[in-house]
């Protein structure tokens, strides 16, 4: 059976991922390896630790950046693939300062890498995101990302997760490390940090607060339910090739505007008394479209859910999981959203 180093395990993503797989009770052993920073919370696998078995699923702490401990773990746990989820992932943090972006997401990819290519592991996948192609035009809807458009990120996030796919494609192209690279759309879901968009829109509304909404709100992002991409990740991991990248898109390009209309009224919620108007964030892309016709037509992928449904699905979770979010929001949380929305 092989055993699979899933970094940033307790993070939004990463969380879902093992948990598709002990829920499907997939033959294969996961060492769940995170630092716990802010947007790690254990809590994200509590049950399931306590649930699935030690042979099934053991968490590990630990930070991608320290190559002892990354080696330690790959040695005590015989890992033979990763899927590497760890990152900083917040383009208006990276906006505040670019520091830790360089250091987890690049530096850290660095440190996998090497150890990966150590051990001689069976596979790497890198999960990306299609910030790092830019912006699109909105007079042309047409127009999509795909595996060949040039990279141009705009932000010192995307910019930090452009170097670390070049890097990943370097290792297969100079030491044939089998490596794979996919690139996803906007998640959403349960267990998102609520500094993001949609999970801080519904718990603020719980709270009876007012939702911050950036510019004139008509940026365009693809929205692709959570447990979509795990499926898709999934079938990367299995059946992808290695040196290829793969684009995981959720076919729903939705303005911030219209979520935020579906969202007030899914909750009951006035636009004149919920909604204010911020100042929009620097070098903001106006526009993110997914062409995923690669997956589809290689790995025969393709989402499953449609945002109508899984924005209900979505935002009951977060009134079924009110302890879950109201920890969070507090503390280093709290400062971070003062610092940002205050007096806009």
């Amino acid at each position: 059976m092989p055993t699979l180093l899933v970094t940033g395990a307790a993070g939004f993503i990463g969380s879902n991922f093992v948990r598709m797989l002990i829920g499907r009770c997939e033959p294969v052993k996961l060492v769940a390896f995170d630092k716990l920073t802010y947007a790690g919370n254990l809590a994200n696998l509590k049950d399931l630790l306590e649930s699935a078995g030690k042979d099934r699923l053991v968490f590990v702490k630990g930070d991608i950046c320290d190559a002892d401990a990354v080696s330690r773990v790959f040695d005590e746990h015989k890992v033979t693939q990763v899927i590497h989820f760890a990152a900083e992932s917040h383009v208006d943090r990276s906006i505040l300062g670019s520091g830790p972006f360089i250091q987890t997401n690049v530096v850290g990819t660095q440190v996998l890498l090497d150890v990966a290519k150590a051990k001689g592991v069976e596979r790497f996948l890198q999960v990306g995101t299609d910030e790092v192609y830019g912006t699109l035009p909105e007079d042309k809807p047409e127009e999509k990302f795909t595996e060949q458009t040039p990279l141009a990120p705009n932000s010192p996030y995307s910019a930090s997760k452009a170097a670390a796919d070049c890097l990943v494609r370097s290792y297969f192209h100079t030491f044939h490390l089998p490596v794979l690279i996919t690139r996803c759309s906007n998640n959403y879901g349960p267990y998102h940090f609520p500094e993001k968009l949609i999970p801080l829109f519904v718990t603020n509304l719980m709270e009876g607060k007012k939702v911050p909404l950036y510019g004139d709100g008509l940026n365009v992002r693809d929205w692709l339910y959570v447990e979509d991409h795990c499926e898709a990740l999934w079938a990367v991991l299995n059946k992808g090739t290695p040196g290829e990248v793969y684009n995981i898109g959720g076919n729903n390009e939705i303005t911030n505007r219209k979520i935020t209309e579906v969202i007030l009224t899914e909750m009951g919620a006035d636009w004149d008394k919920s909604v204010q108007y911020v100042k929009d964030r620097p070098g903001h892309d106006r526009r993110y479209a997914i062409d995923a016709a690669k997956i589809k037509r290689e790995l025969g992928w393709e989402p499953k859910r449609r945002f109508e449904e899984a924005i209900k699905t979505t935002i009951q979770w977060y009134r079924d999981h009110e302890h879950w979010w109201r920890a969070i929001k507090s503390g280093e949380y709290l400062k971070y959203y003062e610092t940002q929305y205050a007096g806009r």
